[in-house]
């Protein structure tokens, strides 16, 4: 099985009874090609990072879909309408696979933790002891050469 994120912007001027029903119409639309909803996630109106047809703010939503096939009627239908002011879908189980060989092939090296901040009140922990300096040698005498 495949797995699908699918984000859409849809545009702020649209009701809630209205985005209700796109969402609902894009879910039951994804699940008649025989994919199965594993998350929704609302995350409600946000500012865009930049503007799009002189919009400033959308209202975003997110899908994760399990599927055998892929989500092109969803892909279509969210390109037609017009409410939807930007949309993506993108195949996660690719990363996943890549990600655990990936882990399989390098382990994890143990790493050094940098020590903890004190609280107050703590007393820094002593110094190591600095190693002895190293002896000095004088030079050897030069002798003249002829």
């Amino acid at each position: 099985m495949r797995t699908y994120e699918v984000l859409f912007i849809l545009s702020p001027q649209v009701q809630e009874e209205e985005a209700k029903t796109l969402v609902d119409e894009f879910k039951r639309v994804a699940e008649s090609t025989g994919a199965t909803l594993k998350n929704e996630e609302a995350w409600g109106r946000r500012r865009l990072a930049y503007p799009i047809h002189k919009f400033n703010e959308g209202v975003y939503h997110l899908f994760v879909f399990e599927s055998g096939s892929s989500l092109s009627e969803l892909d279509r239908r969210m390109r037609n309408s017009d409410r939807i002011l930007r949309h993506m879908i993108v195949r996660t189980d690719e990363d996943l696979k890549r990600a655990d060989k990936l882990a399989k092939r390098n382990p994890k090296k143990e790493r050094v933790r940098p020590a903890a901040p004190m609280a107050a009140g703590e007393s820094a922990p002593e110094p190591a002891p600095a190693p002895a300096p190293a002896p000095v040698v004088p030079p050897a005498e030069e002798t003249p050469q002829a």
